[in-house]
């Protein structure tokens, strides 16, 4: 029986250390480039705490994989980076971004830890997500000390507890819908705040790749964000609600000089989508109402088909690197 100190490497901790040194570095790429010309220096000082995060992640996953003389992945080095780009995003889509950035590290960071088994690699989820709580609580405070922090919308206060009553209360097609739910409220409310962000940060990517499939990819999901956005809005204000989203493609400056390689906006955009599929699975999931079910479903397959071609291009590109896989039993066994 294998000891503590003996134990390898689960499939879900391999899986979930790879996936973090791809996510690190591509972060460190970014936040060097965003530190080259950011002016705020309460936004600096954000930036550097999060480029100090990624840059101890990359460092504690390289150690990890070489005590377990695992291949380290190659994920993004100096060579997806420009430095001497023009910046591409103000300093306000910074802040926004690394918001975002604190809220995807809490995500992904739980599900990490609960799929962990070995001590050491529960050790380092548990201190990334205490890492992620505070660049998220400290990028908050500084949104809502500079009045760009968009609270979702109050509920009024009941006078008593109460039990649904009809089965309309699941129907949302036809006749009177009944008034949104605070969890409903909260996903779509949601949804428009990241395809605001997502639309800006694609948008500038558009202007500065330099392949013109690309491009042109880039060019389509724009327009998904932005339907997307509509979409979700529109079910808002249909119910007197406040939108979450900011517009955000007017902090996207006129540069058309690429920040980064195509291979890293190319894999943002990737991680991005998956993201979003699974935003939508979860507000999906706790949605009773038939006409959000579906809406969240007809817009995750186009997210889908959208992630699908953009693996595509990265595969004929030559910028997918194998991710961990199982041995291939049955052609070991020819």
């Amino acid at each position: 029986m294998e000891t503590e100190h003996q134990a390898k490497l689960t499939a879900s901790e391999i899986a979930l250390l790879w996936i973090s040194y791809q996510n690190d570095s591509m972060a460190v790429c970014g936040l060097k480039h965003f530190l080259t010309n950011v002016e705020d220096h309460s936004i600096r000082e954000i930036l550097e705490f999060a480029l100090e995060i990624s840059e101890r992640h990359v460092q504690k996953v390289s150690q990890i994989f070489k005590a377990e003389r695992y291949p380290l992945p190659q994920g993004f080095t100096e060579k997806d980076i420009n430095l001497d780009a023009p910046r591409l995003f103000t300093d306000v889509l910074y802040l926004q971004y690394i918001e975002n950035m604190g809220k995807f590290g809490l995500t992904s960071y739980s599900v990490a830890l609960s799929s962990s088994s070995r001590q050491d690699i529960t050790d380092f989820y548990s201190t990334a997500m205490a890492e992620a709580m505070e660049l998220f609580d400290r990028s908050k405070r500084l949104l809502q000390e500079k009045g760009l922090f968009h609270r979702d919308s109050v509920l009024p206060t009941p006078d008593q507890i109460d039990f649904v009553k009809k089965q309309s209360f699941l129907k949302g097609f036809f006749g009177d819908r009944r008034p949104l739910l605070g969890i409903e409220i909260s996903n779509l409310w949601y949804a428009t705040v990241r395809n605001g962000l997502g639309q800006a940060i694609i948008q500038g990517f558009s202007q500065v790749a330099k392949n013109k499939e690309v491009r042109e990819y880039f060019e389509r999901g724009r327009e998904i964000s932005k339907k997307d956005l509509e979409t979700f809005g529109l079910i808002l204000d249909q119910n007197y609600l406040s939108r979450g989203a900011f517009n955000l493609t007017g902090e996207v400056t006129d540069s058309k000089v690429a920040p980064f390689s195509d291979k890293l906006m190319m894999y943002h955009i990737a991680t991005l989508s998956a993201s979003a599929v699974g935003q939508y699975g979860m507000a999906m999931a706790s949605s009773p109402r038939h006409d959000l079910g579906l809406i969240y479903a007809r817009l995750s397959a186009g997210i889908y088909n959208y992630t699908n071609d953009g693996a595509n291009i990265m595969i004929d590109h030559g910028w997918m690197e194998q991710p961990p896989e199982a041995a291939n039993r049955k052609n070991l066994s020819q």
